[in-house]
């Protein structure tokens, strides 16, 4: 089966630059977070007032998923497998900082990694698997095996997976829509090979 899958799409979004399979999508001064995911919002002309709400993890993935999302019809059975490093520790801090004046139940909804995948599900209408994995590094077999398992259990008829990491305000998003249809065979070496290179095109 698995050389039968392939990566349909991906997007990336590190360092003030969004790019996907096709082309740079868009490019911005270095700011901080906030400000960068608001203009990336602004240039997609995105209308979901319930982004401003979300923590910055499920901002990036809303933002990177919507990308996609424009390109490829997500059934309700989409699955969705995701992984990072840092969990959601980046609002954990928030939360507590605002322990010591008021907590925030705000920010405290969004103190587990797997919110992201219930906004996901919520914005796209997806009744579907999804799992939210925590690795030292980017995990190309986790990833690779994880959804094969999906698809040939014929649990979902398509995946979206990758990595979608924040620490510190520094964010290292990968995306990608696994099929029966697409250009690039999927695989650990493919996988690693668009992560890798992806980190390190040049931009012009």
């Amino acid at each position: 089966m698995q050389d039968q899958l392939y990566i349909k799409h991906w997007v990336k979004i590190k360092a003030g630059k969004v790019f996907d399979v096709e082309a740079m999508i868009y490019e911005a001064e270095e700011s901080d977070l906030n400000t960068f995911l608001k203009s990336v919002y602004d240039a997609l002309e995105m209308t979901y007032p319930k982004f401003h709400k979300m923590d910055g993890l499920s901002k990036l993935g809303i933002l990177a998923t919507e990308i996609i999302s424009r390109k490829h019809i997500f059934s309700k059975e989409t699955a969705l497998v995701f992984s990072n490093n840092a969990s959601s520790l980046e609002t954990d801090r928030e939360f507590q900082k605002s322990m010591d004046t008021i907590a925030s139940p705000s920010t405290f909804v969004y103190t587990l990694p797997n919110i992201v995948l219930g906004e996901l599900s919520i914005k796209h209408s997806l009744q579907s698997e999804n799992a939210f994995f925590i690795s030292p590094n980017f995990d190309a077999e986790l990833l690779v095996d994880y959804s094969i398992s999906l698809i040939t259990a014929n649990t979902s008829p398509q995946v979206l997976c990758g990595w979608l990491d924040l620490q510190s305000g520094e964010y290292d998003v990968f995306l990608c829509l696994i099929s029966s249809e697409g250009n690039t065979l999927f695989s650990e070496e493919n996988l690693r090979k668009i992560y890798y290179a992806e980190n390190d095109r040049p931009t012009h």
